[in-house]
This record gives C-alpha cells, sequence and structure tokens, in this order.
C-alpha cells in the first residue's frame, strides 16, 4: 500500500510539471519530443501542451513549443514579496561595482539555494547562477551562511539528506557550520567550481530568522589572502547590517 503522500500526489499534474521541466531543459520540443522525454504517449503529451499554451504557458513556433515568460510572472511577483527586495537589488549591484566581481543574493525554498539576485561586476568570471537557478546549499558560501543559522530541525533535515549524522563528511560540515554562526559568515574555497571562491553572509529578518544572504565570488587568483579572509566579509557585514536595520524598520 503506498504512504499518504503518494495518494494525495496527482498523476496528471506530475505529467504537467514534468513537461514543463523538460522543455525547460531542452528550450524547445515537438511534441513527439516531449512525449519520448517525459515518457508518455503522443497523445498525453499533446494534451497537456495544448491546454498550457492555450492557457499561456508555453508559444509555440511551427511545430515546437517552449516555455512562455508567463512564469516570470509567477516569480517575479514572488520576489517582490521579499523584505527590503529593492534595497538588497540595489546592494547587489553596488557590490559587484566595487568589487568587480560577482555578487549574488539567493535565499533557501525546498532545502534548496534559490537565486533571487545576480549582477556581474566589470572582471566577473562567467558563471552559471542565474535568476531563479536552484542548487545545494552545502557547498556555496551564500548556502552555508544559510544553513548555519536555521533552526536545529531544520538543519538537521537539510543536512541529513547530504550525509549522515555519523559520517566524518557530516561531522565536518556541522564543525564548519558552527564555526560559521560564530564567525558570522561563510567561505567557499574552490568547493563547487576549481578556481572559484566566494565569501557569504546571511541576512536576517528582524525576529532573528534568516530571510537569505548574499555573497561575493571571483577567480582565486584574485580573492586570496587578507583581501579573501578579512576585507571582503567585512565589506559584506557592513553592507548586510545596513540591510538589516532597514528591514526592522518595514
Amino acid at each position: 500500500m503506498g504512504n499518504t503522500s503518494d495518494r494525495s500526489r496527482v498523476k496528471a499534474v506530475e505529467t504537467t510539471l514534468d513537461i514543463v521541466q523538460h522543455l525547460h531543459q531542452a528550450g524547445s520540443a515537438t511534441i513527439d519530443e516531449v512525449a519520448e522525454g517525459v515518457g508518455v504517449g503522443t497523445s498525453t503529451a499533446h494534451r497537456h501542451l495544448t491546454t498550457l499554451h492555450e492557457r499561456g504557458y508555453l508559444v509555440r513556433d511551427g511545430n515546437e513549443y517552449e516555455l512562455s515568460l508567463r512564469f516570470l510572472t509567477h516569480g517575479g511577483r514572488q520576489r517582490e514579496t521579499l523584505p527590503a527586495n529593492e534595497l538588497i537589488h540595489r546592494k547587489v549591484r553596488q557590490l559587484s561595482e566595487e568589487t568587480s566581481e560577482r555578487v549574488q543574493f539567493i535565499t533557501e525554498e525546498h532545502g534548496k539555494r534559490v537565486y533571487i539576485f545576480t549582477h556581474a561586476g566589470p572582471d566577473a568570471v562567467k558563471t552559471d547562477a542565474a535568476v531563479g537557478k536552484c542548487g545545494p546549499l552545502h557547498v556555496s558560501a551564500a548556502g552555508k551562511a544559510i544553513l548555519a543559522n536555521l533552526p536545529a530541525d531544520r538543519y538537521d533535515e537539510i543536512l541529513d539528506g547530504v550525509a549522515a549524522p555519523e559520517t566524518a563528511e557530516r561531522q565536518s560540515l556541522d564543525e564548519e557550520l558552527e564555526t560559521t554562526r560564530d564567525r558570522g559568515y561563510a567561505f567557499n574555497d574552490e568547493e563547487s567550481t576549481s578556481g572559484l571562491r566566494a565569501v557569504g553572509v546571511p541576512i536576517r529578518h528582524s525576529d532573528d530568522t534568516v530571510l537569505g544572504a548574499i555573497s561575493v565570488s571571483g577567480p582565486a587568483n584574485r580573492l586570496r589572502g587578507e583581501y579573501f579572509r578579512e576585507e571582503l566579509p567585512n565589506l559584506l557585514l557592513g553592507t548586510v547590517n545596513e540591510i538589516e536595520l532597514n528591514i526592522e524598520y518595514l
């Protein structure tokens, strides 16, 4: 017998979301390509694609379908609900211009990091950190900054999916995040991408819960020594202090 979660799920909705994900990855596809990619019959793929197209969530060019900008409406609306979102966006841009590197603001959703704002300074290296992109929290500086400041039960819930509590990997991560919590910032020292380093600082609500985190990333040959270990963290801490003061009086 299936569990409650299995019984509560709607297969047709799952198929629709699988199609959306397939088109996100493929860029565009025909009915037959969608059917093969998702593993459904052609007629089923056609019904779902037609419905999505008629509701404005897909555009069609000849025989090919692709996602429409309608999805941006929903994501953009949610982004606007974040406290101090305009200030955070402005600070991301200012930091990227001041450091000449890439700066991003992320938040946590479903145990993943989600990029909300990102801006590339004049010397920034190209990365795949696009707005809306998701990824694991524990392999990014901003993600670690968030993890280190979550309630204990949420912290364990997320990290238990990464490594069991008794493993050396998990113990090492726990120790690193405890240090992050104490000093107020996190590092990513070429852990996610060879040659790339980052510093991340959490942004908190007035009740001390975590809103998200802001980080600066750049090549290891520029982010090094005292600049990487002290100057950048202090710059970020000062920026975050200003943001948090504004959030407190919203």
